[in-house]
């Protein structure tokens, strides 16, 4: 008897959500398949016919975000404004649950890592000056603070809207922190 896809779809983002909610509480060391498949109403039988454990499951989460960045950057021409693009992609209501946790007080930098590779790979264009030994420091700052912004917005559940956080990110980038303070 074959199982209806629908069905196996549902089980296993059943999975998914519940190991995200965990691991926003909590390391991934501390969480175990008994408890992601307990709290998801299954059992541990069930768990391993979607993932061989919960590194497994992980990887999967990750390689799957990343694929949609991938997807949705390869759609956008190179411009300055990449880094943005990349976080527009991460701002969809489906990548919430994911985010918190990949993102959060637990994610792996190994995530980050891997977010910073793709948004970078042959995309990033920016007015550099001609020393190219300060190109790697100017692309990691305008990385990890821009994923830093982004991090801090999720954290804050998202207490700005989309267009106030993404016009706040520009204008720091374009003004500097002294546009905002007090004269």
């Amino acid at each position: 008897m074959k199982k209806q896809p629908q069905i196996t779809e549902k089980t296993r983002q059943t999975f998914v959500e519940v190991f995200c909610e965990l691991y926003s509480q909590k390391p991934i060391e501390k969480i175990s398949v008994q408890e992601i498949a307990k709290k998801s109403g299954y059992n541990r039988s069930t768990f391993y016919q979607y993932f061989t454990d919960i590194y497994e499951l992980l990887d999967a989460l990750e390689n799957d975000l990343l694929n949609d960045i991938k997807e949705e950057l390869a759609k956008k021409e190179l411009s300055m404004h990449t880094v943005q693009d990349a976080l527009h992609c991460l701002d969809k209501k489906e990548h919430l649950l994911v985010l918190n946790a990949l993102l959060g007080d637990y994610g792996s930098p190994r995530f980050l890592k891997r977010l910073k590779k793709e948004i970078t790979l042959n995309r990033l264009e920016l007015n550099v000056p001609q020393n190219p030994s300060l190109t790697p420091y100017l692309i990691e700052f305008y990385l990890s603070t821009s994923l830093s912004l982004f991090r801090l917005w999720l954290q804050r559940q998202k207490d700005l809207s989309s267009e106030e956080f993404f016009k706040l990110v520009d204008n720091l980038y374009s003004k500097g922190v002294t546009s905002y303070s007090k004269e």
